[in-house]
C-alpha cells in the first residue's frame, strides 16, 4: 500500500501490523498526521504506538526524523523578527534540553544552565514542559519562581528574546495537536519513539543546541536523525551512567554534528572544564519546593556545602553550551565564564526580569479582555 492510498490511521496501522517489511518513514508520518488531525481513537493511537515500539522503529533515524518533521509541521512557530531587526540580525539562538526518562532524577540542570548561558550573552529559546518522569520539570520550576509561562504566545517570543536573551516555549502551547497522544502515552507506561521528539521539535529551530539522551545506544540514532533534519552544530550527549546531561560524575559521550554534517564521536570529562567530579547522588533533585530553594541559593550566592555538586554540574553543562556556540574557545573557558556569570548576580536579575515580563503580559491580557 502506498502512502497516497492511506487516508486514515486505520490504513496505516493495518500496514504496520500486516506488512511491516514495507512500512516506511513516510507511512509513519502519515499515521502521525492522521492522529494530529484528531481522526484516531484511543485504541488506534495505543495500537500505533505499541506497534512502532515492537517493530523497533525508535532505533531508526529516518523514522525519528520523519515523525519529528510531522510534529514540527503542526507546531505553532514564532517569527524571530522585531521592529528593529530581522531574523538575520537577530543572530544565533540556542537551546539545552534532555529527553528525560533516564531514571536519575537529578536537579534541573538544563533549565538552570539555560538561564546562566543567557545571562552570559547567548540567546536561549528553552523548549520544555512540566514533569513527567521526574519530580520537578522545567516549567514547574520556572512557574514557582514567578514566571507565567502559559501566557507566552508565539508573537511574544521575539520581543522577549530581544530584551532578555531568554524565553521559554511551553510545549503544551506550541504543540497543541500533541494533546491527542498524551492520554495513550501516559496509559501505556513505556517509552515510545515519541519520547525523543520533544528536544528535536523546538518551534524556534535553534541554530545550536545540546540534546541529552537517556541511553548511550540512542546517541548515534539521535545524531543521525538530527543530521537528516538538517541540524548542524548540535551536540547529542549522554553520561556514561545513561544520564541525559553532561555528567558531573565522570565520562560523557558526545556525538557532535559539525557544520559540514559529519558526526564526530568523542568523550568529555569534568576535568576538561577544570571542575571536580561528584557522585550523581550529590546532585539529586527533590521536590519542587526544595529544587526552588536550591536554585535561589545558587543565584544569590548563598551556597551550602551540599550545593557544590549542583553548581559544578551547572558549570560544565553551561560551559559546553558556551563552547559549542563559539562564546568560549575551550571547555575550561566556558566553565569559567559560567562561574563568573553565576557569581555576578546577572542570572538572578535575568530571571526576575523575565518573570516580570511574563506577568506584564498576563496583566495586559486581563485588562484587554475586561475592557
Amino acid at each position: 500500500m502506498t502512502v497516497s492510498e492511506m487516508n486514515h490511521i486505520k490504513d496505516v496501522l493495518k500496514h504496520l501490523i500486516l506488512e511491516p517489511e514495507g512500512f516506511t518513514a513516510e507511512h509513519a508520518a502519515e499515521g502521525l498526521r492522521s492522529i494530529l488531525r484528531g481522526e484516531a481513537s484511543g485504541a488506534q493511537i495505543g495500537g500505533f504506538l505499541t506497534a512502532l515500539k515492537l517493530r523497533g522503529m525508535e532505533w531508526d533515524p529516518k523514522m525519528i526524523a520523519s515523525l519529528a518533521t510531522e510534529s514540527y509541521r503542526h507546531a505553532l512557530k514564532p517569527t524571530l523578527e522585531t521592529r528593529e531587526k530581522n531574523r538575520e540580525q537577530f543572530g544565533m539562538v540556542v537551546d539545552i534540553v534532555g529527553t528525560g526518562g533516564d531514571g536519575w532524577n537529578t536537579f534541573n540542570i538544563s533549565t538552570t544552565s539555560s538561564l546562566v548561558a543567557a545571562a552570559a550573552g547567548l540567546q536561549v529559546a528553552k523548549h520544555g514542559s512540566r514533569a513527567s518522569s521526574s519530580n520537578c520539570g522545567s516549567a514547574d520550576l520556572l512557574e514557582s519562581l514567578g514566571c507565567d509561562l502559559g501566557i507566552v504566545a508565539p508573537s511574544d517570543i521575539a520581543e522577549l528574546l530581544s530584551k532578555h536573551r531568554f524565553c521559554f516555549l511551553f510545549s503544551v502551547t506550541y504543540h497543541p495537536s500533541m494533546r491527542y497522544l498524551a492520554k495513550s502515552r501516559r496509559e501505556l507506561g513505556f517509552p515510545t519513539p515519541f519520547n525523543v521528539l520533544g528536544p528535536m521539535t523546538n518551534p524556534v529551530m535553534p541554530d545550536r543546541a545540546i540534546i541529552g539522551v537517556y541511553a548511550k545506544s540512542l546517541g548515534p540514532v539521535m545524531a543521525e536523525a538530527l543530521k537528516i533534519l538538517g541540524r548542524r552544530n548540535y551536540a547529542v550527549v549522554c553520561g556514561d551512567e545513561d544520564l541525559d546531561e553532561i555528567s558531573i560524575a565522570g565520562i560523557t559521550h558526545v556525538w557532535h554534528i559539525q557544520e559540514n554534517g559529519d558526526i564526530t564521536n568523542y568523550t568529555i570529562h569534568p576535568s576538561d572544564f577544570g571542575v571536580s567530579t561528584h557522585p550523581l547522588s550529590d546532585a539529586a533533585g527533590s521536590s519542587l519546593e526544595e529544587n526552588k530553594a536550591t536554585l535561589e541559593r545558587l543565584l544569590t550566592n548563598n551556597l551550602e556545602a551540599k550545593d557544590e555538586a549542583v553548581r559544578d554540574f551547572v558549570l560544565i553543562n553551561t560551559g559546553f553550551l558556551l563552547y559549542i556556540s563559539g562564546m568560549a574557545a575551550t571547555m575550561k573557558e566556558g566553565a569559567a565564564i559560567a562561574r563568573s556569570t553565576l557569581e555576578s548576580g546577572k542570572v538572578h536579575a535575568l530571571l526576575n526580569d523575565f518573570a516580570k515580563a511574563t506577568q506584564e503580559l498576563r496583566e495586559l491580557e486581563q485588562s484587554t479582555s475586561s475592557g
